[in-house]
């Protein structure tokens, strides 16, 4: 998968290669397999967006999502009081997000998800946990259902 890429090349620029990186994909065949098609959205955690809970503004073919808390207890309030408003995670394109899910499981990559949920705009989703992906938050969304 292109995320578990861009890792893994970050892991190469730092001097550690796959042997230290357990639950990644490492192979160039496991690597094409997910079949990514583009970058689907960046998601960027914001304090207010005028009362806007989410909002897509389109690039190419890429979207920006601002997300705002909904409430103090919510993941994006916990991480902004965290980390602070900037990007919260990439989302990558998939043909099926169950079926890349399964693969990624299968593989040993720590899910946050186990299936797909609806997201917004309809998407099917799910989430890899950051310990899998050096502590980038990644989405995997699919459009199957999305008319």
């Amino acid at each position: 998968m292109k995320a578990i890429i861009v890792t893994f090349a970050v892991q190469k620029l730092r001097g550690r290669g796959p042997s230290s990186c357990p639950n990644h994909i490492n192979s160039k065949q496991d690597r094409k397999a997910m079949n990514l098609s583009h970058i689907e959205h960046l998601g960027i955690a914001v304090k207010s967006n005028q009362k806007v809970k989410t909002a897509f503004f389109k690039v190419g073919q890429t979207k920006i999502e601002l997300l705002e808390a909904t409430s103090p207890e919510s993941t994006i309030a916990k991480f902004i009081e965290k980390r602070g408003e900037g990007i919260h995670h990439i989302a990558f394109a998939v043909p099926n997000a169950d079926e890349a899910l399964q693969e990624l499981a299968d593989k040993g990559v720590q899910l946050i998800d186990k299936q797909s949920r609806k997201g917004a705009e309809g998407l099917n989703i799910g989430f890899l946990h950051p310990k899998s992906t050096i502590g980038v938050l990644t989405e995997l969304c699919d459009h199957r259902d999305v008319k």
